[in-house]
């Protein structure tokens, strides 16, 4: 048993149990196949997941070279993670609009599935036909959440009710996927005939099913806004404590990531002052966050207005990212709006990988639902993180890393992904990419949102916040817009975790960074250090940092220090 063969298994594991993922991926096998939500299948999967964890654990190290040390670690670490994560049986409460919830996530990606064989099209036509019983185990699985007092929040219940009603207004629109051109052998009147047909009589009662499951059996018993928080549900705190190990892949406590927020917000206090002085005339934080949330020519035109800024940022970034990164992804990055039916309860922007055959672009979604109600100055820091040189260049660069196993060219760590994202808006800086002191104030805005994620996102789910305290902490500590805050706690109720992983992750990357620097002084390359971190195609941060260590161990200027410094020891 290889390290690649525990990463084989360990891929297959987990596209078996999120087979839609591996669809969009283009990894054939699993076209015709939807999720098991039931409680025996999450048993099942934890089982696997812990079995490939422990046999990891058994195997040596020694001999290795470094890329296999850096599977065999990152598979220790994946599979046992997630073994103990799947056992909490977060699909009982996890009901919103956002695409995590399992009715969200199938509107969200089942319409991004690419027809380009019969076998495709065959396996689109079985997953339409599979819906019923998927959401029917689902809607199973939330009533035994509410049976043992794990019940969701009764305003994301409400949300999914409106997402879903939207949906069947728009007669299941999105879910018409068309074949692509002259597909060979597929005969494309009957595909859309059957397609028709099963979105009727199948796929549309299936949704009215689980739409009136939710209204009838869940809303009822829906925490309310003063108890949103896991620690309200029973054994919640070490349930939190769990989701935040695995989307920080750290030991660090929710009191600890806590305090760390606090201090991160504080800190930005002179930067904000430095810069406000310069653009409104006040260093005062109060009056520089009125500025960015009230003055009227910070705001967006229209849809289009929003997505020419993020294009245009990206193409600068395009522009000088070789001067920063000797490898740089072949694909280029596309920008498109979110799409309007799932908009309202979308986050700001969001990047998704294209498919590894090339079928689908890496691109980046931005949400332009009310424009008129988004501000500019945030503009170039989101397409930095979310593009180019952010996500477009981690996760599709990372999927051209032929030599890594595909599990690793796919399946990226949370704090790295988010991480990196976070890290690429201060890089921006550094590259020359803001177009002005209103662009970096977005950055800075940007910095304090992601530092009070880690306040938020501890205070609701490990103190007992109610929403309203989320708010009000937000409103008054980033400068964000009164609808982005109520967006932004809304969705760390929905996805307990999650937002600690971006500050945790950009905090790990530059100390890294600064310890590779360090002991590499002259000799230090930053372009090259760009390289090897994105080489690794996306490792926990533990595992990432002793993949660090070797590799400044094994540079020249690294070796020759350690020389110099044991002849002085033997000389003294």
């Amino acid at each position: 048993m290889t390290p690649d063969d525990l990463a084989a298994e360990l891929l297959d594991v987990v596209l078996s149990a999120e087979p839609i993922s591996a669809t969009l991926l283009g990894i054939p096998g699993y076209d015709d196949r939807l999720a098991d939500r039931s409680k025996q299948a999450e048993t099942a999967l934890a089982d696997r997941l812990d079995d490939i964890g422990r046999r990891a654990g058994e195997l040596s190290a020694d001999g290795l070279g470094e890329s296999d040390v850096q599977t065999l670690e990152y598979v220790r670490h994946l599979a046992t993670t997630d073994g103990a994560t799947t056992r909490l049986g977060t699909v009982e409460w996890t009901v919103t609009d956002l695409w995590i919830a399992p009715a969200s996530a199938l509107l969200e990606m089942l319409p991004r599935t690419q027809v380009t064989t019969p076998e495709a099209a065959r396996g689109y036509l079985a997953r339409l036909a599979a819906v019923p019983g998927h959401l029917g185990g689902v809607a199973d699985r939330h009533r035994e959440g509410v049976a043992a007092g794990r019940t969701p929040v009764a305003r994301l219940v409400q949300a999914a009710v409106d997402h879903l009603q939207r949906e069947l207004d728009g007669d299941l629109e999105r879910l018409r996927v068309e074949p692509a051109p002259d597909v060979d052998g597929l005969d494309a009147g009957r595909f859309a005939a059957e397609r028709d047909r099963l979105l009727a009589d199948v796929v549309r009662p299936a949704l009215v099913a689980y739409r009136d499951a939710l209204v009838d059996d869940v809303l009822p018993a829906g925490r309310p806004d003063e108890r949103p928080g896991l620690c309200w549900l029973p054994g919640g705190k070490d349930t939190y404590a769990a989701l935040a190990r695995e989307h920080t892949s750290t030991d660090r406590t929710p009191e600890d990531l806590h305090q760390l927020g606090l201090s991160l917000v504080e800190g930005l206090r002179a930067e904000y002052a430095e810069i406000g002085r310069r653009l409104f005339g006040t260093g005062e934080q109060g009056a520089v966050f009125e500025h960015l949330r009230e003055d009227a020519d910070l705001a967006f035109r229209s849809a289009e207005d929003m997505l020419e800024q993020a294009r245009a940022a990206i193409a600068r970034a395009e522009q000088i990212a070789p001067q920063w990164f000797g490898t740089v992804p072949e694909q280029r990055c596309e920008v498109e709006e979110v799409p309007a039916a799932v908009a309202p309860g979308a986050p700001p922007a969001y990047y998704l990988p294209g498919s590894l055959d090339g079928a689908r672009q890496g691109t980046y979604f931005l949400n332009t639902h009310e424009p008129t109600q988004r501000r500019r100055h945030l503009a170039e820091a989101v397409a930095f993180h979310e593009a180019v040189p952010g996500h477009h260049f981690q996760l599709t660069g990372a999927q051209q890393l032929t030599g890594l196993p595909m599990v690793r060219r796919v399946m990226i760590d949370t704090a790295f992904a988010e991480g990196w994202g976070l890290y690429c808006e201060r890089l921006a800086d550094e590259m020359g990419l803001y177009s002005g002191d209103l662009a970096r104030m977005g950055m800075l805005t940007a910095d304090s949102w992601r530092a009070a994620r880690l306040v938020v996102d501890t205070g609701l789910h490990a103190f007992g916040w109610t929403r309203q305290q989320a708010i009000d902490w937000m409103s008054q500590n980033t400068p964000l817009s009164l609808r982005e805050i109520t967006g932004e706690v809304d969705r760390y109720i929905a996805y307990a975790g999650q937002a600690l992983s971006y500050m945790v992750g950009r905090q790990e990357l530059f100390a890294l960074r600064e310890r590779a620097s360090t002991a590499l002084g002259d000799a230090f390359d930053l372009r090259a250090f760009h390289d090897f971190v994105l080489g690794t195609g996306g490792l926990p941060l533990a595992v990432l940092a002793r993949a660090v260590d070797r590799w400044v161990a094994a540079r020249p200027q690294a070796q020759g220090q350690a020389q110099a410094q044991e002849q002085g020891a033997t000389g003294a």
